[in-house]
């Protein structure tokens, strides 16, 4: 069993926000190109997360934390006996019972989401993760470049056990690199 971990995650956290997450992975960044050539940045997005989230994974994942057992069976409730009909045309379908899906908009949800990310760690030894929300950054510097797909083979196996599927089309990689090569190069063309 991997341990929940929410150290990379700056959403829904009272000292997390957006400019803490883009703090942490520029400072992550300049920090890895003070002795790498280059790093890799892998930008994954998830389609319809909030949408998919298993109840059954994510509440066993609360079963996991430090929470008093009321609290437990609350969420337990919570996320129990939903169901869901559609309507058209003066015809309206069975009750279909609701076994994924975490409210976006209500205030458990985005929490929700957290606990079911915790989990997601890199498998590479000096990369890292950093997580705001459904947003997920992979950082990898180019000592191990070839860990690449090793790093992508891991999320998309976190992602089948928890019904998550990568949105490839709005996954993207980067590549930050030192200048100092540039720069020697430029100093030499402007002396000749």
């Amino acid at each position: 069993m991997t341990l929940l971990s929410f150290t990379d995650q700056f959403a829904f956290r009272p000292s997390g926000s957006t400019t803490a997450a883009l703090i942490t992975i520029l400072h992550t960044i300049t920090n890895l190109l003070t002795t790498n050539q280059f790093v890799i940045v892998l930008a994954l997005n998830f389609s319809k997360a909030f949408d998919t989230v298993r109840h059954s994974t994510l509440l066993n994942k609360y079963s996991q934390m430090d929470i008093p057992d009321h609290i437990y069976n609350w969420l337990v409730e919570y996320f129990h006996g939903h169901s869901h009909c559609t309507k058209y045309h003066g015809r309206t379908s069975a009750l279909y019972e609701i076994s994924a899906s975490i409210i976006q908009g209500s205030a458990i949800g985005p929490s929700s989401y957290v606990v079911t990310a915790a989990n997601l760690s890199s498998v590479t030894p000096g990369n890292s993760l950093c997580k705001y929300a459904d947003d997920t950054y992979i950082i990898i510097p180019a000592v191990n470049v070839h860990s690449r797909v090793a790093e992508l083979d891991n999320v998309e196996a976190w992602s089948r056990l928890n019904n998550l599927q990568l949105n490839h089309k709005k996954c993207v990689e980067i590549v930050f690199a030192t200048n100092r090569t540039r720069h020697g190069r430029d100093a030499a063309h402007s002396t000749a």
